[in-house]
């Protein structure tokens, strides 16, 4: 099976599994993990931050993340497609007593006039607008990268209201690989971004929240409420350092993956994508004359599992897991498929 349902899938190398195997241990709770230490210290020098905390998952991150620059009633600005908003399960609500305001984008993509209309007037009547949240790369968008310049001026907009600004970069390895823009870059303007582990890179769990000593230590309080705090986690901390070494640098190969099948699904008839958007290792096209479910259900009997992305919308996701030569023979499944008569 052929599985271009999310880069979440992927399991963990054999060189993975002997770093995780051999991976120096200690209780994380006491801060005496010396592996997931070496973990958070690489990804603060790589992000270009104080301080790093490894949390279990993206959505605790982002919880933790919003938890700790707001109050409850507060409310955050984030596009319509963001993760925060549509697959986190309510948790802003539940966990922090936040208010969301989904913002449609440019295709996808705040911009700062977006940011700008949406900060609430100062009247007791309204939350206060206090974050504005970023997701970069933007999922449901296609994978599209936020370049630095927009950020640097929804960043901008952001200061000129004294609002904090937190970036969901859970596929921020992706941004910096496709922009040739270091990661720390991407990172500058906020205060407060978490990247993942278990998508891209490979890793089977975990995420990274960096930032400020300060906010990073409100963070650690708030992972223990959460019910994050993990004990001899240098297990899975040792598969994120090594992803760093050997999965990052090949991430670009992804992205080729991705643009050859784009191109394919391009040719095809019944389907209709925006080769333009197609920057990282996701393309979401649509079907023209059938829904997404009878797609997704044709190719899995076929050996090749995509994900509805919407009734007539879909989304392949390319990873390490799955080859230029498994790419090419889902394309030519596709080709086959739906292919003129």
């Amino acid at each position: 099976m052929i599985d271009l349902r999310s880069d979440t899938v992927t399991t963990p190398s054999d060189g993975m599994r002997q770093a995780m195997y051999e991976a120096e241990v200690g209780d994380d709770v006491y801060g005496e993990d010396p592996t997931v230490n070496r973990l958070q210290e690489r990804i603060a020098d790589r992000l270009g931050t104080e301080a790093a905390l490894f949390v279990p998952s993206g959505t605790m991150a982002n919880q933790i993340c919003l938890h700790v620059i707001t109050d409850p009633g507060d409310e955050i600005v984030l596009e319509r497609g963001a993760h925060i908003f549509n697959y986190e399960s309510g948790a802003a609500g539940l966990l922090s007593g936040l208010q969301l305001h989904p913002v449609e984008g440019d295709q996808g993509l705040l911009a700062p006039e977006h940011v700008e209309a949406a900060i609430r007037p100062e009247m007791e009547v309204f939350p206060p607008t206090r974050v504005v949240s970023v997701e970069n790369t933007a999922n449901q968008a296609g994978g599209v990268v936020y370049p630095l310049d927009r950020i640097e001026a929804i960043a901008e907009t952001a200061r000129e209201h004294d609002l904090h600004l937190h970036l969901d970069g859970a596929r921020l390895w992706n941004a910096s690989a496709a922009h040739d823009v270091p990661e720390q870059d991407f990172a500058a303007p906020f205060d407060l971004t978490w990247v993942a582990l278990s998508k891209g890179l490979g890793a089977p769990a975990g995420s990274v929240i960096a930032g400020p000593k300060p906010l990073i230590e409100d963070a650690r309080r708030t992972r223990k409420r959460f019910g994050g705090g993990m004990r001899q986690a240098g297990i899975l901390a040792a598969a994120g350092l090594y992803a760093l070494t050997h999965h990052r640098p090949h991430l670009h190969e992804d992205h080729e993956k991705a643009q050859h099948l784009a191109e394919t699904i391009d040719a095809l008839p019944p389907f209709e994508i925006d080769l333009d958007r197609v920057e990282t290792n996701i393309v979401i096209f649509k079907v023209t004359t059938d829904t997404a479910a009878s797609v997704v259900d044709t190719l899995e009997a076929k050996g090749v599992q995509l994900t509805p992305f919407g009734p007539t919308t879909l989304r392949a996701t390319t990873h390490r897991d799955v080859s230029m030569d498994d790419v090419e023979t889902a394309a030519t499944l596709l080709r086959k498929t739906f292919g003129a008569a």
